[in-house]
């Protein structure tokens, strides 16, 4: 009689538990208000630009290879850090900045780093993507990447089937994202958009218009063969948005990384400046439809940093110091306004970070990938 009794309040209380924490579970999932996720990388943008800035080492025609000075001068360099960063990103440092959460501000001995070793891009990329650094992944060569990333994770779940997209100005992405296997429209580099049948946009308005991208693309000199410029890149991204409405898009912009190691200090800070405008203009557009505003969560960060002195700016890479370094900033309607200070993330933690955001838990089912981001209310 005794033991069946203690039987019955044991599973009673058992049962209260679980009862309990399914409840605490369900009224966080209800309080999320995030719907949608955008996850913008961009290429090689190195952290001492983003929180100081132009450098003023690097304005020059040696070190930095700009060809006009003055004008240069006049657009990027202002007296104070504050007011440097403001000058070149002003939608990071005025919007984002101000509404949501940046890591790697040294100023507040805040630090991102990447774990990969490597510090390159395809390594950087699939840990960002998938969770976790992995070290037979040592080239950029255009090899189908066998780990599964969380954009292909979060497509299997009910509610996301046919919802997720990336654009991307590096052509080495399919590979990446593993469009093959993952059945996730990727379009990168060079290749056409007006007929490419993945994005089921031809003959629908959106499809016409990037027909006359394409048409415009083609007559643009092909300075890096394999990236193409971010602005057709940004506006593809931007159409999609509008006529397909995915739940979870990827965009990634590349001409920092190039511009930088051509050595143009000029066109490099021209790039950030565009691609700050290029997050402004689509975050407007992402307002401005009832499917997305006030419902999305945008995330910002990069593949790997680069060197801090005036020849090793140009370069990243494990023999290049420093180049681990990086940023990363969240805004959205669960990721409350604080200042990030005395502490170091990874860059692995992005892909748990997305997940999250979405009301999804993706260490659950890849345990090896980083946890989420101390964002995500």
């Amino acid at each position: 009689m005794t033991t069946r009794f203690l039987t019955v309040c044991i599973l009673f209380m058992a049962f209260s538990v679980c009862s309990a924490a399914f409840g605490q579970s369900a009224a966080k999932q209800a309080g999320r208000i995030t719907h949608n996720v955008v996850l913008v990388t961009v290429d090689g943008l190195r952290w001492q630009e983003v929180f100081g800035g132009s450098e003023e080492a690097l304005l020059d025609k040696d070190a930095g290879g700009v060809k006009d000075l003055d004008a240069t001068r006049n657009r990027f360099h202002r007296e104070t850090a504050e007011e440097r960063r403001q000058t070149l990103m002003p939608f990071f440092w005025n919007v984002i900045a101000k509404e949501g959460v940046v890591f790697g501000n040294p100023e507040h001995d805040s630090k991102a780093v990447v774990t990969n070793g490597l510090n390159f891009s395809y390594p950087g990329y699939s840990e960002i993507l998938c969770g976790y650094a992995d070290s037979s992944i040592d080239s950029n060569a255009k090899k189908d990447n066998k780990n599964v990333t969380v954009l292909e994770w979060v497509q299997s779940k009910p509610g996301f089937e046919k919802s997720v997209a990336a654009f991307c100005s590096w052509d080495v992405f399919p590979f990446i994202i593993n469009e093959t296997r993952s059945r996730i429209p990727v379009n990168a580099g060079w290749e056409p958009l007006g007929t490419d049948s993945s994005l089921g946009l031809m003959g629908t308005p959106a499809g016409e218009r990037l027909l006359k991208l394409d048409e415009v693309s083609r007559e643009f000199p092909r300075y890096f063969p394999e990236v193409r410029y971010d602005y057709v890149t940004f506006r593809a991204a931007e159409e999609y948005v509008q006529a397909r409405k995915p739940r979870l898009l990827y965009l990634s912009l590349g001409e920092t990384d190039d511009w930088a190691h051509a050595g143009r200090y000029d066109l490099y800070l021209d790039a950030a400046s565009r691609t700050d405008d290029y997050i402004r203009r689509l975050w407007e557009t992402l307002q401005s439809m009832p499917e997305y505003k006030g419902r999305t969560t945008l995330i910002l960060t990069t593949d790997h940093g680069r060197g801090d002195n005036r020849v090793d700016w140009k370069s990243h890479g494990e023999k290049i110091e420093g180049s681990e370094f990086i940023w990363m900033a969240v805004m959205g309607p669960d990721a409350a306004p604080q200042l990030i200070t005395d502490s170091t993330v990874t860059q692995s933690q992005i892909a748990a970070t997305v997940a999250a955001s979405l009301g999804l838990d993706y260490n659950s089912e890849v345990p090896k990938a980083a946890s989420p981001l101390p964002v995500v209310k």
